[in-house]
């Protein structure tokens, strides 16, 4: 089942669109399927998940830390993951960059964006975000490739399209300003019940999990 749903996803996803499956609380076997099913890029919540599934899949897949990132798991992260999805703050971005130097490693990175400017939520707010990259950009280790946001979790998708416009706008201002040692790639925004809006605001990568592996136990 698992191996089905991957590929009728990857089918009606636009060209160049990246789809990154989204495997909070999944086996290894499970993600392993949907890997057989045509799948390249894991997406994980926390270091140790992803930890255990990196020991049986490895290179198999590439890594996406897609959850909020703790500055004192930046360490193991950096030594598991192919691209961090949610830097929010120059302290957790120079602990990828001291981490990364120390195995000789560039991180691509996304910066994530609080587009709902949600007190509970991980994300640099809206206003912040152009500071931020300024900021982490004489950073020789990491490197940062686009933006990232998570707009509500549930609901109707079109109450998200306004988060997505948002962070789109950012991702536009930044590009349009060729800071150096910045490359605006992506834009990954939208889950499963959303990820279809967030196309049409033009999100290039899509975190897919419950349309993947099915709801969770």
């Amino acid at each position: 089942m698992i191996r089905e749903n991957v590929r009728k996803i990857l089918e009606e996803l636009p060209e160049g669109v990246q789809l990154v499956g989204a495997a909070k609380t999944r086996t290894p076997e499970e993600i392993m399927e949907a890997l057989d099913g045509g799948l390249e890029i894991v997406g994980e919540n926390y270091v140790q998940e992803a930890e255990r599934a990196f020991q049986e899949i490895g290179h198999r897949a590439k890594w996406h830390m897609i959850g909020h990132l703790q500055r004192n798991k930046a360490k193991k992260a950096v030594g598991i993951f192919d691209m961090i999805e949610t830097v929010d703050s120059v302290r957790l971005a120079k602990e990828i960059d001291k981490w990364c130097q120390r195995i000789g490693k560039v991180m691509p990175v996304l910066i994530e964006i609080n587009s709902g400017e949600e007190a509970q939520k991980s994300g640099v707010m809206p206003g912040q975000a152009m500071a931020l990259v300024n900021e982490i950009t004489p950073l020789e280790n990491v490197r940062v490739m686009g933006l990232m946001t998570m707009g509500p979790f549930a609901g109707d998708p079109e109450e998200a399209r306004p988060y997505f416009i948002k962070t789109r706008e950012i991702y536009e201002e930044l590009k349009a300003q060729h800071i150096p040692n910045v490359e605006m790639r992506y834009l990954s925004m939208g889950m499963s019940n959303s990820y279809k809006v967030a196309l049409e605001e033009g999100a290039n990568m899509v975190r897919i999990g419950t349309k993947i592996f099915g709801e969770r136990e």
